[in-house]
């Protein structure tokens, strides 16, 4: 199997993953007991997950239990830290980072945010599929799903579901 690079993000209809002040309640208003939106079904086909460290950061200060034994974690940060068991705190080229990844066995790799690392692959074209969850609000303001300056990119329409909350989850892959 060939590993492929995987955006799975919820935002806003407007294209926000969350407010200025990394404020992300705005999620809850899909919240509903027992629905996870394909999440659990998604999280079993990766073993490798790249995260921003501001999201990174955030997610832990809500205390989301979030990291799993059987995943490995790469933060991509500008301040070296030491590994912390399955966690990686990565300084280097994001490029290099994923062409070492895809040569390795293993399932698929997921980009899990923020903003400014799913841009980065954008302009790197080293994103294979898209899976965005857009959230029935728009929030006028906040940090950008995707960022201008960026290369057109054309893409092939994969499948499109809705729940009964309102969100639509969009499922795209590159060309």
């Amino acid at each position: 199997m060939t590993r492929k690079v995987f955006v799975y993000i919820a935002a806003s209809l407007d294209g926000y993953i969350a407010k200025h002040d990394d404020d992300l309640t705005f999620l809850s208003l899909v919240e509903q007991e027992g629905e996870d939106y394909g999440y659990g079904e998604f999280i079993d086909t990766i073993d490798t997950v790249i995260i921003g460290r501001k999201t990174y950061d955030k997610v832990q200060a809500m205390g989301i239990e979030y990291l799993r034994a059987d995943k490995e974690y790469y933060i991509m940060t500008r301040t070296p830290r030491a590994q912390e068991g399955n966690v990686r705190f990565h300084t280097g080229d994001l490029k290099a980072l994923i062409d070492e990844l895809k040569q390795k066995e293993g399932k698929h790799i997921f980009v899990d945010g923020g903003a400014e690392v799913v841009n980065q692959l954008i302009r790197l074209d080293l994103i294979d599929e898209y899976i965005v969850s857009l959230i029935p609000i728009l929030l006028g303001d906040g940090i950008r799903l995707f960022k201008d300056g960026r290369p057109e990119q054309n893409l092939t329409f994969v499948s499109s579901k809705s729940f009964e909350k309102g969100l639509v989850q969009l499922h795209y892959m590159r060309r």
